[in-house]
């Protein structure tokens, strides 16, 4: 879903969607660097990131070593906490609609029969309608907010899991152990939930690890475009709108939050597609 989000001409995400992937030695550890940051914001902030001082749009320097915004704030403080809230968000946006696709696809393919076919119909009506158009119309009825963009990448973003699990349950579910384990008397619950599920999760583990990078993005777009995050929380996507008019005389408030999408989404989406094994059959 947030693949689409991202190609269906917003000039931000089209950007991103195309940076250059870095190999895993240099992914792995930026990464690693990335989110001992977040997790270390309180304590590596100078400053408090909302606190409203005097001292606007000053340059990089000893005082603020990242300067400081048309409100005075440290852009410092306000991009280690940024990190924070995006790196929830990232794990949450594509973490809830693999698990609402997954729950729903394994049982699907599992029972099949009419609740098959009416996953089929349901995901071929979801993924022929415009993207972009419905994530808009679910945050501007639920207003902007956190709740709401993740309630609407969760009711458009379900679908691709749902389909990747019904691929691999109906794969799975015809294997000699999954009928020996029914011989053994066991519920079909259990069947799906001991045998079938943890054979059948790989394919939708790894377009996770992808999808998170591009769900980064997308919550910085539509943060952007005043669609995400309330206004005043530090987020990405809104430092970046927020610097819009100060492109040409200080370039550093966006130049700092821009830089921090584009490594943080590439790293993140190098290592889901070099995520993968082998026959995971047991």
């Amino acid at each position: 879903m947030t693949r689409s989000l991202l190609r269906a001409g917003l000039p931000l995400g089209a950007r991103l969607a195309r940076l250059p992937r870095p190999a895993r030695p240099v992914a792995v550890p930026l990464l690693a660097l990335v989110v001992l940051a977040a997790v270390m914001a309180p304590v590596l902030a100078p400053a408090d990131p909302a606190r409203l001082t005097l001292d606007q749009l000053q340059p990089p320097g000893a005082a603020h070593l990242l300067g400081t915004d048309a409100l005075g704030r440290d852009v410092l403080s306000r991009l280690l906490y940024a990190l924070r809230t995006d790196l929830l968000l990232m794990v949450v946006a594509a973490g809830l609609p693999m698990l609402l696709g997954t729950l729903v696809g394994a049982v699907a393919a599992y029972y099949g029969g009419v609740l098959d076919a009416a996953l089929r119909w349901t995901a071929d009506i979801l993924q022929a309608l415009p993207v972009y158009v419905l994530l808009i119309a679910f945050v501007f009825v639920l207003g902007p907010g956190t709740a709401s963009l993740l309630v609407a990448f969760s009711a458009l973003g379900w679908v691709v899991y749902a389909r990747l699990i019904r691929t691999e349950v109906r794969r799975v579910r015809e294997r000699e152990y999954v009928a020996a384990s029914r011989l053994l008397g066991l519920s079909h619950v259990a069947v799906l939930v001991r045998h079938v599920l943890p054979n059948a999760l790989r394919q939708s583990l790894v377009y996770l690890a992808a999808d998170m990078g591009m769900a980064l993005q997308g919550v910085a777009v539509l943060s952007f475009f005043g669609l995400g995050v309330k206004a005043g929380t530090p987020e990405l996507g809104a430092m970046v709108a927020e610097a819009q008019l100060f492109l040409r005389s200080h370039w550093w408030l966006a130049a700092f939050p821009g830089v921090v999408i584009m490594v943080l989404g590439s790293c993140v989406a190098s290592l889901g597609e070099r995520a993968g094994g082998g026959e995971e059959d047991r």
